[in-house]
């Protein structure tokens, strides 16, 4: 099916199942236990043997020697795998960390051996009898020290153009009767998803198959194809439930790399899972970045020159983090300019994270707009209205798809008690407490790419789907289940899901929310095939047939769906693809955060009170997960405002703090009432379906609106997240 001209009515738009708050089909799985997860696949890998990865001890450098006899004798072992005996390994194209150390050491904890034995204690032993030599060389592992000889970044497959400029930036910032220019920075984050990573991997021959945690599945055949040097067609991977990702499972890392090569040595099945521990300096994480913002406006509070540069570092041939992305599209402005640059360091490799780009680009540009307001003295929630933008500000000829910022906006600040609230910053207190309220917008890309999937019909009217897309927790099952019995005119009862097995007809997967978008469009292409199948076989014209019910009505008769398939199973199979309307239209999702927070003016203790978001994001499918998608895009946001920070250790380059013990998270007591509004949206431009991701769109800007919350508390403006006490105390209000 091509999709190159903007939707019309069609079966969706019934809403008989889309749109309604369905409970998650995988939810009494999950509860239960009955989800099995990639480690847990001891059924489909039987007789299945232990691998346990050994980590560099030194971040940059060269392995001189590994002493493996002890090892060897060590009881159960049956294979030991290192860059001696593992082969030619290449890299995906994704990722660019080498998955296996040797000679070179890329960074601190890359794997240098994996270690099989019959049982876990077995391996985890013997590998603490290798020993390892290292010759340590310096590395570049300080941020900062970097940033007045980054170089720009290059033009990826993936994020905006590394540098772009419109109008005269830097004469109009001069000649800004109003200005800002202010530095601000981000920390490096980890994604610490609940499940680790892991695999099993099991040869057939020259076949291998890997159970594995990954949140694109075709992503992973291509890339642990290429790694092994091996055809495509001779891998499968199967990942039916994964316990998050957060984009740290976008492809196949080491653990996947390290199984497939253990159970080509041991030859059998083994299953390989990073220890918690290994976890943050093995994989990738959300890299930190040193950010400045000037803006310029008029007295009347127009923007008139708006610039963002960003510095942040990766690995040789990583990518930037993308932070100013959304400043070319989010307000107006004739004179703009925006700049990535991108260091090298010698630390484990940057990659996506939760609304890469945007989660940490808002959480500088929406502090900015705030100061600029006060300089202004304009209520924040206006300034923004007033430079809001229905076309995108380098081509006026490209208008957006639907932008409803303004009413997110007005809508948030209308049911947080906006207007009632003090603009002049440490002037409400409860007792010890200083009371503050902050808002930012929210924006995240609404991309959608094209996706496939099979449907069955068999004769009790269950319809079956079957597409390689994957449910990271975020309710893929459900929606694509309502989607199908949307267009078949069933009940939930009536759909069978079957997801994540590259047998499967291809999807994009789940990442940089386009996973509910694509998938859903893909179901609706297979399904309009499968009814014209059905009407097909009752001899009437699939434009005039009603599904309904689980019955087909046609030229005044009534047929039972599952009727169709008397002589035989129903399969009908497309694909969905799309023309140039992305390119006609910006297409993004909006949205507006707001929040209460109250400081301790003794101990700087800050805890959060109230959270709301208002999104406009496209028809929502089902406003349950969804809103369980934005909630927790809160908590995440909450988390990098107050407490997140992977802790450089800049003489020998590793992350400290490489466990849940030491990486802080969100808990339940620091989470306050979260309320979430959906504003009525349809988006004929984006597909059938006409709905949007909202997965990202709940993170970005939450964590400015935190840090504005807290400045209107105690009047101390912090530029440098996460927003500790210690960045508080010496500057509280007497």
């Amino acid at each position: 099916m091509k999709f190159d001209k903007p939707a019309t009515r069609n079966p969706i738009d019934q809403l008989r199942v889309v749109g309604k708050p369905v409970d998650r089909i995988d939810g009494p799985l999950k509860v239960t236990g009955r989800a099995i997860y990639a480690y847990e696949q001891n059924d489909a890998a039987p007789n299945a043997a232990y691998g346990y990865v050994l980590g560099a001890a030194i971040a940059k450098g060269r392995i001189a020697s590994m002493a493996l006899e002890d090892a060897r004798r060590a009881p159960g072992v049956l294979a030991i795998v290192t860059a001696d005996n593992a082969g030619k390994l290449d890299r995906g194209e994704f990722y660019v960390a080498r998955a296996l150390a040797g000679p070179g050491v890329d960074h601190y904890h890359q794997a240098v051996a994996v270690v099989v034995a019959h049982t876990f204690e077995q391996a985890r032993a013997a590998a603490g009898l290798v020993r390892v030599e290292y010759v340590r060389e310096a590395g570049a592992f300080d941020l900062a020290a970097t940033r007045t000889s980054a170089p720009m970044a290059k033009q990826g497959s993936f994020g905006p153009p590394p540098e772009t400029e419109l109008g005269n930036f830097i004469g109009a910032h001069a000649a800004a009767p109003v200005r800002l220019d202010a530095d601000y920075s981000t920390p490096d984050q980890a994604h610490a998803m609940m499940e680790p990573h892991a695999t099993i991997a099991a040869w057939d021959g020259d076949k291998l198959t890997l159970w594995t945690a990954i949140q694109q599945i075709n992503w992973g055949v291509r890339d642990i194809a290429k790694t092994l040097g091996i055809p495509k067609a001779n891998v499968r991977i199967v990942s039916p439930f994964i316990g998050g990702g957060f984009g740290g499972k976008g492809t196949i890392l080491s653990d996947a790399v390290m199984a497939a090569l253990a159970a080509r040595a041991a030859r059998r099945p083994v299953k390989v899972t990073l220890q918690r521990a290994l976890m943050f300096n093995n994989v990738t994480h959300r890299p930190a970045t040193i950010q400045r913002l000037r803006i310029g406006a008029s007295r009347d509070g127009r923007i008139t020159a708006l610039g963002h540069e960003s510095w942040s570092g990766n690995l040789a041939g990583g990518r930037p983090e993308s932070a100013t992305i959304q400043t070319g599209v989010l307000y107006a402005g004739p004179n703009r300019m925006t700049r990535l640059r991108l260091a090298h360091l010698d630390l484990p490799e940057g990659g996506a994270m939760r609304a890469p780009g945007e989660a940490p680009g808002m959480m500088a540009l929406e502090i900015a707009m705030d100061e600029m307001a006060e300089k202004l003295g304009i209520d924040p929630v206006e300034f923004r209205i007033l430079n809001d933008t229905q076309v995108d500000p380098a081509n006026p000829k490209r208008p957006f798809s639907r932008r409803q910022l303004v009413e997110c906006l007005r809508t948030g600040a209308e049911r947080f008690g906006w207007s009632d609230c003090p603009r002049k910053p440490a002037t409400r207190r409860e007792g010890d407490w200083l009371i503050g309220v902050g808002v930012a917008a929210a924006i995240r890309g609404a991309p959608i790419m094209k996706c496939a999937a099979r449907v069955r019909l068999n004769r009790a009217g269950v319809v079956t789907v079957e597409m390689d897309m994957t449910d990271i927790g975020t309710g893929s099952y459900s929606i694509i289940g309502q989607t199908a019995a949307e267009m078949m005119g069933i009940g939930m009862d009536k759909v069978v899901v079957k997801l994540g097995d590259s047998r499967f007809p291809e999807s994009p997967g789940s990442g940089g929310q386009w996973g509910a978008a694509s998938a859903t469009a893909g179901v609706y292409a297979a399904c309009v095939r499968l009814r014209e199948a059905v009407a097909a076989r009752f001899g009437v014209a699939a434009a005039d047939a009603q599904f309904v019910d689980g019955a087909v009505r046609a030229g005044g008769k009534t047929f039972a769906l599952g009727e169709a398939a008397e002589a035989g199973e129903l399969v009908a199979e497309d694909s969905i693809e799309y023309g140039d309307l992305a390119k006609r239209y910006v297409q993004q999702t909006f949205g507006a955060h707001f929040v209460e927070v109250a400081v301790d003016a003794v101990t700087g203790e800050i805890r959060l009170r109230r959270m709301l978001a208002v999104c406009a994001a496209g028809r929502i499918l089902n406003p349950k997960t969804a809103r369980s998608q934005v909630i927790g895009g809160m908590t995440m946001g909450a988390g990098a405002a107050l407490m997140e920070h992977l802790v450089v250790d800049k003489r020998i380059g590793m992350f400290v703090n490489h466990d849940l013990a030491g990486y802080e998270v969100p808990v339940h007591a620091d989470i306050p009432h979260q309320d979430v509004i959906f504003l009525d949206e349809v988006d004929e431009t984006i597909s059938p379906v006409k709905a949007k991701g909202v997965g990202e769109l709940g993170i970005s800007g939450v964590a400015a609106a935190i840090a504005n919350a807290v400045y209107n508390a105690t009047g101390v403006r912090v530029r440098d997240y996460p927003i500790t006490l210690d960045k508080l105390l010496d500057r509280l209000p007497a």
